[in-house]
């Protein structure tokens, strides 16, 4: 098991294969970005949104850059609370999130569940769990069933995490089948400083999250997540290495999250120090400027894409606004997918 080690841009290797990632994970982001600022404001406006909205703002580089190393349909993706941009990255459609978020009954969870547990399971797009920890296992578990269904082959598992759930049972339980297991996962650990209001020196006493790995036999590295280029080279490293027989890789990304737990939530217990430190950068930004200064986008290119962006986003929600959503009346709300298993109706 090697070393926990730390990622640097000043480090990376900029091929053409790299830029064209680059940029197409800059737009990943940029819309995740757009497309959230819009659901926070159909939030505030009241009526449109029921249930929280939680927004990965300032963390989008970091779940994008996961994302976009997984093959969808063939890759596990267990996506948290915060990983809109990975999702988008990974394939998902922004209408099956607005139509989630607005409860559209054409949407995956058909109107049914909290707007931010979707998913398409037979896509390997895991429905999130709430509880914090759960996607360890549901990813562990996904990638060991395959394994003994002979049907893994080179496919590989990856969930999110913040760094107040890593100290759930939950996490050290998942985390530790996987490493027992040897199994092809990684694990992005978004240390945002805060579990919800609580800040890391009251959550762990290690120096640093990433050194959990080793207790658990685990390759671990850490990253500044507010810089693309540098976590889209940590992410591509610890995918490769989990699909080359590796075993489970944890990545460890700094960042401060540019907005509240939730809508809901001011965040005024961040001072302002802690706002003016380089991990509060914002990755949008910082990509950008990378892209520029590296002659890949100008400028008004970059405007261009966000006027792009937004004009996507505005007639996907005018799209959806438009769809029904569940009668109770008239929907069968039957729990079980398979309807042979549904309790009294089972037959040995």
């Amino acid at each position: 098991m090697a070393l926990a080690s730390s990622i640097n841009c000043a480090e990376t290797d900029l091929t053409a294969d790299f830029r064209d990632q680059f940029l197409q994970t800059f737009q990943h982001m940029m819309l995740s970005r757009v497309l959230e600022e819009k659901l926070g404001s159909l939030y505030r406006a009241g009526g449109r949104i029921v249930g929280g909205v939680y927004l990965g703002k300032g963390q989008e580089a970091f779940s994008a850059a996961l994302g976009i190393q997984l093959r969808k349909g063939k890759d596990v993706y267990a996506p948290l609370i915060r990983d809109q941009a990975g999702r988008i990255a990974f394939g998902e459609p922004i209408i099956d999130t607005v139509r989630t978020y607005l409860g559209a009954v054409t949407g995956p969870m058909r109107g049914r569940d909290g707007n931010i547990h979707r998913g398409r399971p037979k896509e390997g797009h895991m429905a999130m769990i709430s509880h914090l920890g759960s996607m360890l296992a549901v990813a562990s578990g996904a990638l060991f069933a395959r394994r003994l269904a002979g049907t893994l082959g080179d496919s590989v598992g990856a969930t999110s995490i913040g760094d107040g759930g890593t100290s759930t049972g939950a996490f050290h339980e998942g985390l530790n089948m996987a490493a027992v297991e040897k199994l092809p996962m990684i694990v992005s650990v978004a240390n945002n400083q805060y579990a919800y209001s609580t800040p890391n020196t009251r959550q762990y006493a290690c120096e640093n999250l990433v050194d959990r790995a080793a207790g658990y036999g685990v390759e671990g590295v850490t990253v500044d997540a507010t810089d693309l280029a540098s976590c889209l080279k940590a992410f591509r490293a610890a995918v490769a290495r989990a699909r080359s027989g590796g075993g489970p890789q944890m990545v460890v990304g700094t960042l401060l999250r540019l907005s509240g737990h939730g809508e809901h939530d001011d965040a005024s217990y961040i001072p302002d120090k802690a706002r003016h430190a380089p991990n509060a950068r914002d990755c949008l930004q910082v990509a950008e400027e990378f892209a520029c200064a590296h002659g890949w986008m100008t400028p008004a290119e970059v405007r261009e894409l966000h006027e792009e962006v937004r004009r996507t986003v505005d007639q996907t929600v005018s799209k959806v606004s438009k769809e029904p959503t569940p009668d109770p009346y008239k929907e069968n709300w039957q729990a079980l997918s398979c309807a042979e298993l549904v309790e009294g109706q089972y037959k040995a």
